[in-house]
């Protein structure tokens, strides 16, 4: 059984690779690491995990950190098991992969400093910083206005087939769309019935609160 240490409540990352393994019916144990009294900056944690972030996984003593190589890895291992992620078409794996740096340097460059600010910082006391956000958010209305373009053309981002690059999405964008920002994507037709589609498959809806 893959463990998977981590803070499911607090930490993105985490869900993201929970929802990986519940995509591919693999069995998995959650090992909180409660990041409010640090332990993830304990020296038994970063001799693991040497930057002292969440989540890592311990797959019978293979151990791997970064979510993204987690939920690849995962993937690839159970090639036949649970909803294919990863195309193995050379043309439509490379589509898969243009279409997760779009998420990476179009969605997520811009939401993540969104949520921080907005989200993360008033949870410790702290004022968000506006002009962060405005910029933040005026640069990606202009991401997913092509987002809505593409979107017009197909189902999802890499075709018409589901891939990891879209469920990458998952996980700020939740934080991000029920903290203020629904009409940001619910006012683009294509974007909004493809944000549907992926946030409420049955894996996201059983880890998103937790996992």
């Amino acid at each position: 059984m893959v463990k998977l240490y981590g803070a499911p409540a607090v930490s993105t990352c985490t869900r993201l690779v929970a929802l990986i393994c519940k995509e591919k019916n693999i069995p998995y144990e959650v090992i909180q690491v409660n990041m409010a009294k640090g332990e993830h900056k304990a020296a038994s944690f970063t001799a693991i995990q040497p930057f002292g972030e969440v989540p890592y996984i311990d797959d019978d003593g293979f151990i791997l950190y970064e979510s993204r190589a987690i939920a690849r890895y995962l993937i690839k291992k159970y090639p036949n098991q649970g909803t294919p992620l990863i195309p193995s078409d050379p043309k439509a794996q490379a589509l898969f992969e243009q279409a997760a740096s779009v998420e990476v340097f179009n969605f997520t460059n811009f939401v993540q400093p969104i949520v921080f600010e907005k989200v993360f910082k008033p949870r410790f006391g702290l004022q968000p910083n506006e002009e962060r956000v405005g910029e933040a958010l005026k640069t990606l209305q202009e991401k997913l206005d092509v987002y809505e373009v593409i979107l017009s053309k197909q189902k999802y981002l890499a075709g018409d087939f589901l891939t990891l690059a879209d469920l990458f999405h998952l996980p700020y964008g939740t934080v991000f769309y029920t903290n203020g920002f629904a009409e940001v994507f619910d006012s683009r037709p294509n974007l909004a019935r493809w944000w549907k589609d992926i946030s409420n498959r049955p894996a996201w809806l059983a880890v998103k609160d937790g996992a």
